[in-house]
């Protein structure tokens, strides 16, 4: 069994290791792919007011943003963009809990806290490539509304009844949070 790592630690092995860090660029580009299906598809699974519906739309579009901008840092580093699902470990664990538009929310909420402690680490890090900080940064705005957004959709209890599938997540993931 492989040791849990705090987001800072993890961050250390990647950047420290050109074909992991590669990869991990590649799958945070198929990570914010999936995330904007995934939230299109919860809005439409569940009815939801229109007002839910155009935050749902609109923290979509902004993660398609954030793949288009991935994307363009992978091939200005000369890393070809790949097309695939986005990492099982942590959904697999996750999904089942999602048992109505709250649920869902609050998975969401846990699923961008956890991206956004790894996303502050990148970006609190002098010694991360400059492009990778600044295309984070931008990023990092966006995923701390969502967070938010997510949450309050989600209410207290929703989160609370998805917390033990994300710690099982953050687990299957070999994360400390």
């Amino acid at each position: 069994m492989t040791e849990n790592k705090t987001s800072a630690q993890w961050w250390a092995e990647v950047k420290a290791d050109p074909e992991k860090f590669n990869h991990w660029l590649q799958r945070q580009h198929i990570g914010e792919t999936t995330a904007a299906d995934r939230i299109v598809r919860l809005g439409q699974q569940f009815e939801v007011s229109r007002a839910d519906q155009h935050i749902l739309d609109t923290i979509a579009s902004q993660e398609r943003q954030h793949a288009q901008w991935i994307q363009e840092l992978l091939i200005e580093r000369g890393v070809d963009p790949i097309i695939g699902e986005a990492e099982s470990r942590y959904w697999a664990q996750t999904l089942p809990g999602i048992e109505d538009f709250k649920t869902g929310a609050a998975v969401a909420a846990h699923a961008e806290a956890m991206r956004l402690e790894r996303i502050e680490v990148i970006c609190n890090d002098p010694d991360a490539p400059e492009d990778v900080r600044n295309v984070f940064r931008a990023i990092l705005k966006d995923e701390r509304w969502h967070e938010r957004a997510f949450s309050k959709l989600a209410g207290a209890e929703a989160i609370a009844a998805t917390l033990g599938a994300h710690e099982k997540g953050l687990e299957a993931l070999g994360l400390v949070i």
